[in-house]
């Protein structure tokens, strides 16, 4: 029973004549549950209401109102305080150091880009995301796409991220990131009845960095029977436990595997390269997804131009300009000795420029997530 109040009955007011008045101003302190005036009895706020079940509580506010506040909310990017004019890189970080902060020269336009970036990609999601990386043809980079674009999300957000490969053909994105593959896509599946916690999902991935990665089945001719209703399981059970799931397609657009990628995917980039074959591709790609019903995905679509194998003769700008007049953006990625190798991929040992092209496309990519952006550290 919730404890009533009620006004006090010896209680007098200020300025009556059942007592000598008070000599200063009194202050007047409200009591709960406090009848108004004195013709009036008290009666408690609560009297006569009945608590709500939980299927009664009204639903949450829209953004921004106090009752749509949750405690994911509550993260160091939301409540730290952080000097965001402290240089971090190049003259700017090392005249700051040598001085010992006396002299601060601030932040420079490209750091101010990253900030933003890295802000972008830290948006709240509504939901789980499927984001799909695919091309027509092979040796663009669209493993090393996958790979890149994992990392970032994961490195940069707080929640789970995983990269499947879903390329039937013995794909190659677990050892881009691993070096390993005891556990495939295929090994999922077999025991995918008996998936109910992440520690038995975690049984089948292996970890870099911070991303999960599922490998695909490196046997050829099991890989083949991996179809579309297959990967829709895997999906289904991978949004259970995992806020971002990217997808590394095959090359082959009218597989069953990739007809299920299509359809489940929320995001799609669309790997090509800064070459006559790989450019022309690229562009095939958006005809074929066009032809087959996905003209509005083509629209918000992203183009990642890999410039690993290019040539002085390709005119970049007008191989831009036409992939900009049919998608949402357009990121290159500059040739970068250590992606170059085809070994396995650390975020830390690619150059600067490759982590600020990344940087973009995950913020890119993160601006389709919905809801409303973290506010800037």
């Amino acid at each position: 029973m919730p404890k009533r109040a009620y006004a006090s009955s010896g209680r007098t007011a200020a300025g009556s004549g059942d007592g000598p008045a008070p000599t200063g101003p009194v202050e007047e302190r409200p009591v709960v549950g406090d009848a108004a005036p004195d013709d009036h009895p008290a009666v408690p706020l609560n009297a006569g209401v009945v608590p709500p079940g939980p299927e009664e509580l009204p639903p949450p506010g829209p953004p921004g109102d106090p009752r749509a506040a949750s405690a994911s909310e509550l993260t160091d990017y939301t409540i730290v305080r952080r000097r965001s004019d402290r240089p971090g890189y190049g003259w700017r970080r090392a005249l700051y150091v040598v001085t010992g902060g006396t002299v601060n020269p601030g932040i420079g336009s490209a750091e101010l880009r990253r900030q933003d970036w890295a802000r972008r990609i830290r948006r709240q999601l509504p939901g789980p995301r499927q984001i799909a990386v695919v091309s027509m043809k092979g040796g663009v980079g669209k493993t090393t796409v996958t790979a890149m674009l994992g990392l970032t999300l994961a490195e940069h957000r707080g929640d789970r991220v995983i990269a499947l490969d879903a390329n039937p053909d013995a794909g190659t994105l677990a050892g881009r990131l691993t070096g390993k593959s005891d556990s495939t896509v295929r090994d999922l599946l077999d025991n995918i009845g008996s998936l109910r916690s992440l520690s038995d999902v975690a049984r089948y991935t292996t970890l870099a960095g911070r991303l999960q990665v599922l490998a695909s089945e490196q046997d050829p001719a099991r890989g083949e029977a991996f179809n579309r209703a297959e990967y829709e399981q895997v999906c289904a059970v991978l949004a259970r436990f995992y806020n971002i799931v990217v997808t590394d397609s095959g090359t082959g657009m009218v597989h069953s595997a990739m007809d299920g990628t299509l359809a489940l995917a929320n995001s799609l980039v669309v790997v090509g390269s800064l070459t006559v074959d790989g450019a022309s591709r690229a562009s095939k790609t958006l005809d074929w997804l066009v032809a087959h019903g996905f003209e509005e995905m083509v629209a918000r679509s992203v183009v990642v131009l890999s410039s690993d194998r290019t040539s002085r003769e390709i005119d970049a700008g007008r191989l831009r300009a036409h992939f900009e007049g049919r998608v949402r953006a357009v990121v290159e990625v500059p040739h970068d000795p250590h992606l170059a190798t085809g070994a396995r991929i650390e975020l830390s040992s690619t150059s600067r420029a490759t982590a600020d092209a990344f940087l973009e496309l995950a913020a890119l990519v993160a601006d389709e997530f919905g809801g409303l952006p973290l506010p800037r550290p």
